[in-house]
């Protein structure tokens, strides 16, 4: 039997409609099919604002998030047509990101998660334009000016700052200008934020505005048998694409080979801030989806061999099968 993945790479236009309808119906069907969740804990006080115009397990809250989702899955293709991540143009990304937002129905309800996504991505834009420019510092206080923003909903995110530094060095950017941006793009957004406060409220504890809940313990028992089974079988999976990544590393342009190490980066150092504050996972999950899907898709579209055929067909499997399991859990 052959398998081929050219029509999800380049699909026609009723193709590419019929499959982001296709995640779209997948999304929705956690809400109608009563596979709700519990909200994670969430400190930040704009957080809690958000929610409560928007009530968690609603179908308006639902349909927020997929709007959010539908407009970041357009932002990553506009990452990788830019920015040639994958030098050739795929719909693979926005298939495997929207794919694993619909199965992680966590995500759903987790509307400050997505704000924050789409901030990281205006970041990652910022980022991508400083290769081989010590002066660009105007793309370093962009970035980091929408990473802080982001930590003003989700307060851990500010220790992405430091992974964005190192990324200045990976892209051969790095002087004295572009850390000073930095620095002012990460403290502006926080200035503003205090003092709004305080002009408001004269009363208010600075002390709450810095909520990190470190909850870093081994201890899996919240979770079922298939979510870590399907944990695992992700990692696996990554594992394997990033050999794949770098058995294709010496045809990519070094500007290219740059920014991918620094998406493996970020993959990292968001899975370590997941396992150290690990009442707020949720709120990484979106920008995980993000640059796993980009990663993923790098070798199944350059490598289009049965392996990568076959391992695409195996992740596709494990998502279903991992959806249809919270159905028979919740019997």
């Amino acid at each position: 039997m052959h398998i081929s993945l050219k029509n999800l790479i380049v699909p026609s236009i009723p193709m590419a409609v019929l499959l982001v309808l296709a995640c779209c119906g997948l999304w929705l069907s956690s809400f109608f099919g009563d596979r709700l969740v519990a909200l994670t804990n969430q400190p930040s006080s704009l957080v809690q604002i958000l929610q409560t115009f928007l009530h968690p397990n609603t179908l308006q809250s639902n349909l927020v998030g997929l709007g959010f989702t539908l407009i970041n899955a357009l932002l990553l293709a506009q990452i990788n047509n830019r920015f040639t991540i994958i030098r050739t143009r795929t719909f693979l990304p926005i298939f495997l990101f929207l794919f694993l937002m619909s199965t992680w129905n966590g995500t759903h309800i987790s509307n400050g998660s997505h704000i924050t996504l789409t901030l990281f991505i205006f970041a990652l834009f910022s980022f991508f334009n400083m290769s081989r420019n010590k002066n660009s510092s105007e793309e370093a206080f962009m970035g980091c000016f929408f990473i802080s923003i982001s930590s003003l909903l989700i307060n851990v995110l500010i220790f992405i700052i430091p992974i964005c530094l190192i990324g200045f060095i990976m892209f051969q950017s790095f002087s004295l200008r572009t850390f000073l941006a930095a620095i002012f793009g990460t403290l502006t957004p926080w200035i503003l934020y205090l003092s709004g406060r305080y002009l408001f409220d004269p009363y208010f504890d600075f002390t709450h505005a810095f909520v990190f809940a470190l909850n870093f313990y081994l201890n899996f028992t919240p979770f079922s048998i298939p979510d870590l089974i399907y944990a695992a079988s992700l990692v696996v999976m990554m594992i394997i694409s990033l050999v794949g990544i770098r058995s294709l590393s010496h045809s990519d342009a070094i500007h290219t080979r740059n920014k991918l190490n620094f998406l493996i980066l970020l993959l990292v150092s968001l899975s370590v801030l997941t396992a150290l504050f690990k009442n707020q996972y949720v709120s990484f999950l979106p920008i995980i989806a993000l640059i796993y899907s980009l990663l993923m898709s790098h070798p199944l579209t350059l490598k289009q061999n049965i392996f990568y055929r076959i391992l695409f067909l195996i992740f596709c499997f494990i998502n279903i099968a991992f959806i249809v399991s919270k159905y028979i859990i919740q019997l």
